[in-house]
């Protein structure tokens, strides 16, 4: 892959100049920050002005799955915005209607209708609403180990620390998921981890009282959390648990949606079918903002006659649908989804494995697809999480041998796009054993 990159180092000042000074970031401190120039991309690699060229297993937040600038894609905007750049959300529009026919040929045979958001949050926020109309009930179940977006409802139903200083939504209650690595039921095995937590939610939706519970939200695989993958059984006891007490079953597959997971939806790997599916990154690889719930038709009959009292100006703009069908379409028919499967299988989990036998302080690797997570411990028996400050190091380090990382917490998170090649993936995992090499060492 050839790309004519023009080396500038003063536009790399400029765009650090400028952002210091007019941008106001989320999830950082103002005072101080030196972010990384992206000047351009294609397929899994990044650069800056100067031409400076970084690996991006990040996918920058999980979301690049189809990888930088895919011709398809790029192409479609640029047709779409020569045709018609914006249209209202009240209109009947080709290119819409398209975007929601692909989604849906993905999704199970039950679901007919999608609801457009701007992104994951608003859809998360949606897709709340839905379930509390549908049921007549208010309160929400979530996971203290979550991340569902930074909007009224989402960030609350949000488990980490970021929900603690926006508790400006109602009727959220959490409970602790499945993480056999640090288990809150003192289990050992896999199945004992499903049982204990399935008998914990049906503990924490008797005491809340069924008939106030409207729905329990799950991330299909928890991914800012940490990538942890349901334990046998897990996903589908809480349908069960869902349909016993008449709780809407929300599934965020905002992330691991797409491909994430090498699976079109991540939850169809796990024998459970929700009723309302969220989405968004992976839909079109953020090429357009754009995200959406995916409507059951039981619940979408709920407003065959009565309003739904939510809408935004730009849902289902045209760009993004545009992208969308683009997106489906190529990822179909390149075999993106099966590449993500294979390389995961075949590349990143046996490096990952083979890393982990050789670095102490690698606790624990897991994953599917290219959906992992390497957490890192200062000591493997005690499992003490590594301190922030030597992730921060490691991250310096990362990008310094040429790889452009996510982290988050004590992990480091191997998320590059879809499209990655198995070569890729080899060049990935010398430069993530250098980097520990460097660290164990010091």
């Amino acid at each position: 892959m050839t790309t004519d990159i023009s080396a500038d180092t003063d536009l790399d000042a400029e765009a650090r100049r400028l952002d210091r000074e007019h941008v106001f970031h989320s999830w950082l401190a103002q005072g101080n920050l030196n972010l990384p120039v992206i000047a351009g991309g294609e397929g899994a690699i990044v650069w800056d002005h100067a031409g400076n060229r970084l690996l991006d297993f990040s996918s920058q937040l999980v979301n690049v799955n189809i990888g930088y600038q895919h011709p398809a894609v790029v192409a479609a905007i640029q047709e779409q915005a020569a045709t018609l750049a914006t249209v209202g959300p009240a209109t009947s529009n080709l290119t819409r209607g398209h975007a929601a026919q692909r989604i849906l040929s993905k999704a199970p045979a039950d679901f007919k209708k999608v609801f457009f958001t701007n992104g994951g949050a608003d859809a998360i926020e949606n897709a709340i609403r839905m379930a509390r109309l549908h049921t007549g009930r208010d309160t929400v179940l979530s996971t203290y180990r979550s991340y569902h977006g930074n909007t009224g409802a989402a960030i609350v139903a949000t488990g980490d620390w970021r929900r603690m200083p926006n508790q400006y939504a109602r009727g959220h209650v959490h409970f602790f998921g499945p993480y056999l690595y640090r288990s809150e039921f003192w289990a050992t095995t896999p199945e004992e981890e499903s049982a204990r937590a399935l008998h914990h939610l049906e503990r924490v939706i008797v005491s809340e009282g069924p008939q106030t519970i409207a729905a329990i939200l799950l991330e299909s695989v928890p991914g800012t959390a940490g990538i942890m993958i349901p334990p046998p059984g897990y996903l589908a006891g809480v349908r069960a648990l869902a349909d016993k007490y008449g709780i809407v079953l929300i599934l965020d597959e905002v992330m691991a949606g797409f491909g994430r997971t090498g699976r079109w939806f991540a939850f169809q790997g796990y024998d459970v079918v929700p009723d309302l599916i969220t989405f968004a990154k992976g839909v079109n690889s953020g090429y357009v903002p754009v995200g959406g719930v995916i409507i059951s038709q039981a619940i979408a009959a709920t407003f065959d006659d009565r309003v739904f009292p939510g809408g935004l100006t730009y849902s289902g703009h045209p760009l993004a649908a545009a992208s969308i069908v683009a997106t489906i379409d190529a990822m179909h028919d390149e075999g993106i989804v099966d590449n993500a499967r294979r390389v995961g299988a075949e590349a990143i989990g046996p490096g990952l494995a083979a890393l982990a036998e050789k670095h102490p302080t690698i606790g624990e690797v897991r994953g599917e697809g290219v959906f992992w997570a390497i957490e890192l411990v200062s000591d493997p028996e005690t499992r003490e999480p590594l301190a922030p400050a030597a992730i921060a190091g490691l991250k310096k380090d990362l990008m310094a041998r040429g790889l452009l990382p996510f982290t988050a917490e004590n992990r480091i998170h191997v998320v590059p796009p879809c499209v990655v090649t198995a070569d890729q993936v080899g060049q990935a995992m010398e430069i993530y054993d250098a980097a520990l090499t460097a660290f164990e060492a010091s």
